[in-house]
Order: C-alpha cells, then sequence, then structure tokens
C-alpha cells in the first residue's frame, strides 16, 4: 500500500518540478535562439525553430535526460563562413550531412570515448564558459549588445556601466531591472522556506522583474519580440542541391559541424553530470539523438543544434528531474512563438540576461580549486589554462588545449620516475627507494643504477611507493638480483 500511494505522488512532485523549471529554460532560451541566429546572418526565426526541435525531438530521444538542446553559440563563426560561402540555401544540407554523420557516429559507440575527459577539463569548460556568458550577458543586462570575443566583453565592462551610471538613460534602466533579477534569485535561493523553493529562483526574478517594469511602465528599455510566423523562413534541400553533397568544401563543412557540435554536446553532457546526482549520460544514444535532431534542422533549412551548457545548467538549478522539463521547454517555445508572442512583449531582455548573469557566476566561481588541489597542483594548471584558453579563443580550441595538458600529464605520470638511495656504512647496508612508474621508458636509468651500486653491499630495492611498475622494469630487477651474488636484494610489494 504505501509503495501504491508513494509512487504517484513522487511522480507528481517531479512532473511539477520539471514543468517549472522548462518555464525558466524557454524564458532563457528565446532570446538565446534568436541572437545566435542572427550572429549566424539567419533569421531569429530560424534559431527559435531549431531551439523546438532541440527540446521536443532531441529531449525525447536524449541519453542526457537533463541536457538541453538548442542553437549554440560555439557554432556561430563556422555557420556565419558557410552561409557566406555557399549561401543560406545549402546551410540545410551541409546540416543535414552533419546529422547523419552524428548518427552513424553514435551507432558505431564513438561517444564512449568522451568518458576519458579530464575532470579538470570538464570543471575548467564550465568556469570558461561561465566567465563567458557573464561577460557577454552583463551588457546585455544594459540593453547594449556583447562586442564580440569573451577578452573584449571583459575589458568593456567597467566602461558601460560608467557609461550607464553617468547617462542615467534606459541603458541604466534596464541594468536596474537585472540588478532586481539577480537579487530576487539571490534572495529567493537564501531566505525562503524550503517549501517554496519548488518554484524556481530564476523563475521568480524574471515575474518580479515584469512586474517592476509594468508597475513603473519602463516602456524605453527593451522587452522580448518575436515574429508573427516562426515557419516562413524553412527552406527544404532541393534534389539539385543535395546533388552537391560530394563537393569537397561541402563535405568538408558538414563533418566540421558534425564533429565540432558533436564534441560539444558530449562534453557539456559530461560537465552536467558533474552538476547533478541523477541519471549519467548514456553518450552513444546521445549522439545519436543529437544526428537525429540536426537531420531534421537539415531538411528545415535552419540553424544546427548542440547540446548548450547555458540552457542545461537553467535547468539544473531550476530543479529540473527528468527529461520532461526540455521536452516542455520546446513545447513552449512552439506554442508562444507561434500562437501567442504577444504574451512575451512583457518580459524585460535585461531581466533574461541578468538570469544568464547569475548563472554564469554560479559556473565560473571556483569552488572545485580545493577539491582538485587534492590531486595535485597539475590538476589546478589543467583547470587553469582550459579557461584562460576557452576565454581568450573559443570553447573549442580552449578544450583542446586542456585535453593536450591533460595527455602531456599522463606522459609525464607514465615516465616519471624517482630514484633514491641512502646508504649506512657502519651496516654495509644500501636502501633503494622508487617512486613514480618504472615503465621500459625509464629503463636504461633503473639499470644504469642498479649496475653502479657498491659490490658486496646489502642492497634493498624497495618498489612499495610506485604507482605503476611494468613487466620489463620488475624483470630487469630479478635478473639484477639473480645475476650478482654479491647483492641481497628485498623488494617489498604493497
Amino acid at each position: 500500500m504505501t509503495a501504491a500511494t508513494t509512487t504517484p505522488t513522487a511522480a507528481t512532485k517531479a512532473f511539477g518540478r520539471d514543468l517549472l523549471a522548462s518555464v525558466v529554460v524557454f524564458l532563457v532560451a528565446l532570446p538565446l535562439c534568436m541572437g545566435v541566429a542572427i550572429a549566424s546572418g539567419l533569421p531569429p526565426t530560424a534559431g527559435i525553430i531549431t531551439g523546438i526541435i532541440g527540446g521536443i525531438i532531441v529531449g525525447f530521444f536524449a541519453g542526457s535526460p537533463l541536457q538541453v538542446s538548442g542553437p549554440a553559440a560555439g557554432l556561430t563563426v563556422l555557420v556565419l563562413e558557410l552561409v557566406k560561402s555557399h549561401g543560406v540555401e545549402m546551410l540545410g544540407v551541409i546540416v543535414l550531412i552533419a546529422g547523419i554523420i552524428q548518427i552513424v557516429a553514435g551507432q558505431l559507440k564513438l561517444g564512449q570515448w568522451f568518458r576519458a575527459v579530464s575532470p579538470a577539463v570538464i570543471h575548467g569548460m564550465l568556469a570558461g564558459i561561465g566567465i563567458l556568458i557573464l561577460a557577454a550577458q552583463f551588457h546585455v543586462m544594459l540593453d547594449n549588445v556583447p562586442l564580440g570575443s569573451g577578452i573584449q566583453n571583459l575589458l568593456a565592462i567597467p566602461g558601460a556601466l560608467a557609461s550607464a551610471i553617468r547617462l542615467g538613460d534606459s541603458h541604466l534602466t534596464a541594468g536596474e531591472i537585472g540588478v532586481l533579477t539577480i537579487a530576487t534569485i539571490v534572495a529567493w535561493t537564501s531566505l525562503v522556506p524550503n517549501s517554496l523553493r519548488i518554484v524556481p529562483a530564476p523563475l521568480v526574478g524574471v515575474l518580479v522583474a515584469m512586474a517592476a517594469a509594468a508597475l513603473f511602465k519602463l516602456n524605453a528599455i527593451h522587452y522580448v519580440d518575436v515574429p508573427s510566423n516562426i515557419w516562413s523562413v524553412t527552406i527544404f534541400p532541393t534534389p539539385d542541391k543535395l546533388l552537391r553533397i560530394a563537393e569537397p568544401a561541402i563535405l568538408i563543412g558538414a563533418i566540421s559541424i558534425a564533429f565540432i557540435a558533436s564534441a560539444e554536446t558530449l562534453l557539456c553532457a559530461t560537465a552536467v553530470d558533474q552538476m547533478h546526482t541523477g541519471p549519467r549520460t548514456h553518450y552513444n544514444k546521445e549522439l545519436t539523438a543529437q544526428g537525429l535532431g540536426n537531420s531534421l534542422c537539415g531538411l528545415l533549412g535552419v540553424l544546427p543544434l548542440t547540446g548548450v551548457i547555458v540552457r542545461s545548467g537553467a535547468n539544473v538549478e531550476a530543479g529540473a528531474q527528468t527529461r520532461n522539463s526540455a521536452m516542455l521547454h520546446g513545447v513552449w517555445l512552439m506554442v508562444f512563438a507561434s500562437a501567442l508572442p504577444f504574451t512575451l512583449r512583457y518580459v524585460p531582455v535585461s531581466s533574461l540576461a541578468a538570469v544568464l548573469v547569475y548563472t554564469g557566476y554560479k559556473l565560473a566561481y571556483p569552488k572545485i580549486v580545493p577539491t582538485l588541489m587534492s590531486y595535485g597542483k597539475s590538476e589546478v594548471v589543467i583547470y587553469a589554462t582550459t579557461i584562460v584558453g576557452i576565454v581568450s579563443t573559443d570553447l573549442l580550441k580552449g578544450v583542446l588545449i586542456g585535453l593536450g595538458l591533460s595527455i602531456v600529464k599522463l606522459l609525464h605520470v607514465f615516465s616519471h620516475l624517482d630514484v633514491r638511495q641512502e646508504k649506512n656504512a657502519a651496516s654495509n647496508r644500501i636502501d633503494v627507494y622508487l617512486s613514480g612508474s618504472a615503465t621500459m621508458i625509464r629503463l636504461p636509468t633503473l639499470a644504469t643504477l642498479l649496475e653502479e651500486l657498491e659490490p658486496g653491499s646489502e642492497v634493498h630495492v624497495h618498489i612499495e611507493n610506485l604507482d605503476y611498475i611494468d613487466h620489463a622494469c620488475y624483470e630487469k630487477i630479478q635478473e639484477w638480483r639473480c645475476s650478482n651474488s654479491k647483492h641481497t636484494c628485498h623488494t617489498a610489494l604493497v
């Protein structure tokens, strides 16, 4: 009786949290979808359609239930270049091929390789993205336009804030709405009873901002706006365009989108796994779902999609429990953008930007550093370098820099061997202490040391502090002990 009574209640609570979280993600996703589309050289409605597919279709088949998919800033430069080179009409064909490549890769189980990513790189990626979000959305919170690169946005923050305060115009008013949103989020998170926290703090922040804007009739600030017909931008691939698949430039473009989208998606999925305690990512299933989504985006001639950390972070932060949240956010995008666009015109853009500023701060805060330090300073170096790489270049390059450092560290660990001797002349004893990794790479060093030991000494070789010893080094120690009868070799294994 207890199980039968408890289960529906738990399911109802989970759906309630998913429902509320989906609204927050929808409010965060809508301006992002439009902004990424414009930055990519396409109409804003192209981004909205991609967000709908990412929510409903990819969300249903996803291998990472709490990850949210949609148009991503990481692909804007590539998409813009493809549009300029081949025209908007060919983008759908390129995205369609990229989606098919992802489906094939998922079926070949290539997604599992992303399990090997270093935690330092993942946390560095989260922090780097958090800094980029905070820097860019701070300008949007003042009703300004982001300047471009992460460094430019960071350096321009003091000037933009000083200008808004000096002029005291609508930009300052927008900033005040943003500050009100953040203050509401912080207060709701820290002051209200736990029983009320089922309502996500970002949603409360946006609602308070909407109420304040309406109460004080702040008509000068920017509000969310969407076109009346979101489906007018679809461009279906024609037979003559599909025949261009074999062209090297088209194929390279498709492979590039498939690779970058897959890397960003699966790395973000790994990062999302670090943010919650729910089901872990099924990488191959997620890769296949992304491929299906991009194939549909290609058929409609809209933006490619990836798993995106901004919306995913907001989803987890808002208390999402299952994939229903991601799917519902796609439904809200479709319903509100298609049938009820007027309801969005009461939402200040600065309040949505403030939600992202707060999310970026939460991601960038270096709370993970003490944990990384417990595994050695090298982990902190990888973490910090990944952040710097992402902020100074872009997401993919920064992650590749971090992965490169991780590989260098791995090579060092498996090739680094410390050898220390302690001699006791009174007892004619020599203790040889080995630490690190005794592999065939360090075999010449180990062999030279053993051969140079004083004949007639009692030698004890300690290997209990080794992280790893391979067969070649172990055999060398045994061979030396057996071949030199003047030495007594004692090996201690732990």
